[in-house]
């Protein structure tokens, strides 16, 4: 599901409240938040991405994704694990991403550490959805930042050497990548995201070590 490119819903639709506050919010909301994900390459980058929205707005960060799919070689982890302080002093100068030093050095870092982890545990995918909640753990949709699963996240992370993954980062990562359904429960999304997640677990692609993302794209939703 990588992408999707199914038609976007009319306005007429009852959708979460943020997916109006800007124009590039609403293809993001419709046909990826929350739409589980098997891709390895593509949840390392969501990670990624987080990382360097800490301390600034997610829209700041979607409008300049191609830009950092380019600067950082499509997030492809070992091209990504091979770049040098060169390539550092390369991206400072790049005005199309977020310039912070630490954040850049982290994503250097952290897809090094990734190779590890990919060595330990055969995929990102089978690791991030060992820590995927109970259904019974879950707080009501969008009234937290931060759960016991992704303070749980972060801190495997962190004691693997990963930087910019606190508990935060680590939640809105599990929001988005469809660890958990946090569409309102009045979203016309949220009904076909929780299917998609019923699916994917029930396919076996849930934390069994599969890098490839075979979710079907979400259809357009009826107008209520």
């Amino acid at each position: 599901m990588d992408e999707m490119t199914v038609p976007t819903p009319g306005p007429e639709l009852s959708r979460c409240s943020w997916s109006g506050a800007a124009p590039e919010f609403l293809a993001y909301h419709d046909t990826e938040r929350g739409f589980p994900v098997g891709d390895d390459r593509r949840l390392f980058e969501k990670l990624c991405l987080e990382g360097f929205q800490s301390g600034l707005s997610w829209r700041t960060i979607l409008t300049k994704r191609e830009n950092f799919r380019a600067a950082f070689a499509g997030f492809d982890i070992p091209s990504l694990a091979r770049f040098t302080a060169r390539d550092v002093e390369r991206l400072l100068q790049d005005a199309g991403i977020v310039r912070h030093r630490g954040k850049i050095e982290a994503t250097i870092d952290n897809a090094r550490r990734a190779e590890e982890l990919l060595e330990r545990e055969g995929s990102l995918a089978a690791f991030v959805r060992r820590h995927e909640p109970a259904p019974t753990e879950l707080s009501e949709p969008q009234t937290v930042s931060t759960s016991a699963a992704s303070v749980a996240l972060s801190k495997d992370l962190k004691r693997k050497g990963w930087a910019f993954v606190g508990p935060t980062t680590t939640f809105a990562f599990m929001q988005a990548m469809g660890l958990i359904n946090d569409h309102a429960v009045k979203c016309a999304i949220r009904l076909e995201a929780e299917r998609q997640r019923t699916a994917f677990t029930r396919s076996g692609r849930s934390g069994n070590g599969v890098t490839g993302d075979h979710s079907a794209p979400a259809p357009a939703p009826k107008a209520l």
